[in-house]
């Protein structure tokens, strides 16, 4: 007998729904199973038990025997749509900071234990770092992810550290203890340093992006190499386009 493997249906499921929501067309307004099953070419009863599903977690809304697209669909649209803002808002700063510095300038968020990068303009005399958009990174051997815990609220520091804070180079801190006061020192001092922790002989000065309840939402940094560039130089400038940024666009 042929199975199949929990990860390959997942997979099936996930393609199934992504069909479903991607079967809905500019101008429909409902659109019921049978024309979902048609649209999609799967059985309608597999559309009718996962539109049901759907519902229930405000994907779709039931319109009598028909659905339409869910509120919750718009909310995460909006949250999409805004990070692509915070790049939008955030490239001209950036683009300075690279100009001034000529070094690397990210600018990332968290997810999970691991920064994403948002946008990372190279610099000619920086190191090759392996960033890229869309990468992602332990959080905590990064200047942008200290940057962020740092004004995170307890329990996702603790989520963080209850994960395990792995070693990516010889420098990387592993300690609980040690990342705690790292990070209760850039809370106060609002700008985060990270020397030769996520790779030898590359530094950066990161600072958060804080929304109105002082809480991160994304942070910049300026990284370069350790023998070039002084972290402690660059971090007022860091620091004065993540207030700037922060003001103009996180906290409007």
């Amino acid at each position: 007998m042929r199975t199949t493997g929990r990860n390959g249906g997942e997979g099936l499921v996930a393609s199934r729904v992504a069909a479903i929501l991607g079967a809905f067309r500019p101008g429909d307004d409902t659109v019921g199973v049978s024309e979902l099953a048609r649209r999609t070419g799967l059985a309608k009863t597999t559309v009718h038990r996962l539109t049901r599903h759907l519902c229930d977690t405000g994907l779709l809304e039931p319109d009598g025997t028909a659905l339409r697209l869910g509120l919750r669909l718009f909310e995460i649209g909006q949250l999409a749509i805004r990070r692509r803002g915070l790049v939008e808002a955030a490239r001209p700063s950036l683009a300075d900071l690279r100009e001034a510095t000529r070094n690397t300038v990210h600018l990332a968020v968290l997810e999970g234990t691991e920064v994403v990068y948002l946008d990372v303009l190279r610099g000619p005399d920086a190191p090759d770092v392996p960033s890229r958009i869309g990468g992602r990174f332990p959080a905590h051997a990064t200047g942008v992810g200290k940057a962020i815990l740092a004004f995170s609220p307890e329990p996702l520091v603790a989520r963080v550290i209850d994960a395990g804070l792995p070693r990516i180079s010889r420098r990387t801190i592993t300690a609980p203890g040690l990342l705690r006061r790292q990070l209760a020192r850039i809370h106060a001092e609002g700008v985060a340093f990270e020397r030769e922790e996520s790779g030898v002989g590359v530094v950066c000065a990161a600072s958060p992006l804080l929304d109105a309840a002082g809480m991160a939402v994304a942070a910049i940094s300026i990284t370069g190499w350790a023998t070039r560039m002084r972290t402690e130089r660059v971090a007022p400038a860091v620091r004065t386009v993540a207030l700037a940024l922060s003001r103009s666009f996180v906290q409007t």
